[in-house]
């Protein structure tokens, strides 16, 4: 009879099923991305079949599933280049977009960029066989059992970080703890963006001596210096800035803005579009409501326009820092919201559409903080923006709620590059 447990029992029935499962669901996979016009599942690199380079040096491996992680790993992947030279570096994605993300941020960094390898365990022996990393970070909530397994085989270190189980997925993680318990038990670290996290890791069957809180890597971002002639405007106007916008949010912010200049005569309006292929429809829109405005290319300040239009790159952030209240596209549409932090970080407080799944984990703690609002409609975002542009009091609160909310959350890169040489020296 097996000594083995029942945990251990159901990792080895997931194991052989794996396979069969991914060639009865890949067909279906493939025809789902096709309707959406998606390339098709890039199969041999995610199946660990197409040539990887040879390392001349040790490996640390780091996985963000998608756009968020990606983006979150952004300093850490930096500090790890800057402070452990010997070691080479390996980023993994499970996304296209994530995997299109790191190849334009880290393609100068990174020794090597690619997918994770499907969850079956030949193809995770063989991925680690040729990456062969002295340690693999993994961000957030990637619980894969045969890739752990596979590492926990080959003594691999392998930890968690900037881990958290949100409120959806949480009830359903429960219900299958007893088969995450040996999965859990294959990481040599867990490290939590919250106590939140860190008891939800512990009751799925995290070790207590491995598993820590230490605070969120998203909040690891810096302020950019402004000058302070970026933009004329008369002392006492107040600034409305609409950044990252797409398609069908500027007639949304143009309505809004017109209520709220009927209340607030002195406000001003800064719209950023997201592309910049999109000035000419923004100029248009404009124009439907017969608002003055101007360019920021074209040196045209706010004293004599009541809107600018914010055609350059790379200053978003500058105009969020001299902004009073801002909002945050691509969440009045299906693209699933920006990055609310970077209007966050100047203590600026910040309203966004009901579509933030791109950065859900965010304004979680933005809202729980009191440090941002999500608004379910037009008439929810109007209400919101009037109140912080004319509740003095109230615009106080908030904005110190986004400071300490900011403060609270630093410290997880330093407390990582801790680890990390902890392990490696």
């Amino acid at each position: 009879m097996s000594n083995k447990s029942f945990e251990q029992v159901c990792l080895d029935i997931y194991k052989s099923i794996s396979p069969k499962a991914f060639k009865a669901i890949v067909p279906v996979i493939d025809w789902a991305r096709k309707m959406q016009n998606k390339a098709p599942i890039p199969l041999k690199e995610k199946m660990a079949e197409i040539t990887f380079p040879k390392f001349d040096k040790k490996i640390i491996m780091i996985h963000g599933v998608s756009v968020g992680e990606v983006l979150s790993l952004e300093k850490l992947i930096k500090r790890i280049k800057e402070e452990f030279k010997e070691y080479g570096i390996v980023i993994t994605t499970g996304t296209q977009t994530g995997q299109e993300l790191a190849k334009k941020k880290y393609g100068e960094i990174a020794d090597f960029i690619t997918y994770f390898p499907i969850d079956i365990y030949e193809c995770t022996k063989r991925f680690l066989n040729k990456i062969n990393p002295s340690i693999i970070l993994i961000a957030e909530t990637e619980l894969w059992p045969n890739f752990a397994r596979c590492a926990k085989e080959k003594n691999i270190p392998l930890y968690i970080i900037n881990g958290r189980i949100s409120d959806d997925s949480y009830p359903a993680y429960l219900k299958i703890k007893k088969f995450f318990k040996p999965v859990l038990s294959c990481f040599e670290g867990i490290y939590c963006q919250s106590e939140i996290d860190k008891n939800r890791f512990l009751e799925l069957g995290g070790r207590y001596d491995k598993t820590e809180v230490m605070k969120n890597l998203k909040f690891e971002i810096d302020k950019i210096l402004v000058e302070q002639d970026l933009i004329i405007k008369d002392n006492s106007s107040k600034i409305f800035i609409a950044g990252s916008t797409h398609s069908g949010e500027d007639e949304i912010i143009l309505r809004v803005y017109r209520k709220l200049k009927k209340k607030i005569k002195n406000l001003k309006l800064i719209i950023a579009p997201r592309h910049l292929t999109r000035i000419e429809q923004v100029k248009y829109c404009i124009e439907q409501y017969n608002f003055s405005y101007g360019l920021r290319t074209l040196k045209n300040d706010l004293i004599k326009n009541d809107i600018i239009i914010l055609d350059t790159l790379g200053e978003l952030s500058k105009f969020y820092a001299i902004a009073d209240i801002a909002f945050i596209g691509g969440s009045f549409n299906k693209t699933g919201g920006h990055n609310p932090l970077e209007a966050t970080i100047y203590s600026k407080p910040t309203i966004s559409g009901p579509s933030i799944k791109n950065f859900k984990d965010i304004y979680s703690i933005l809202t729980h903080e009191g440090a941002s609002f999500v608004s379910n409609c037009e008439e929810e975002f109007f209400n919101i923006a009037c109140m912080l542009l004319s509740d003095e009091v109230f615009y106080k609160k908030i904005s110190n709620n986004c400071k300490n909310c900011f403060e609270n959350q630093q410290g997880a890169l330093d407390f990582l590059i801790g680890k990390l040489k902890e392990k490696l020296n």
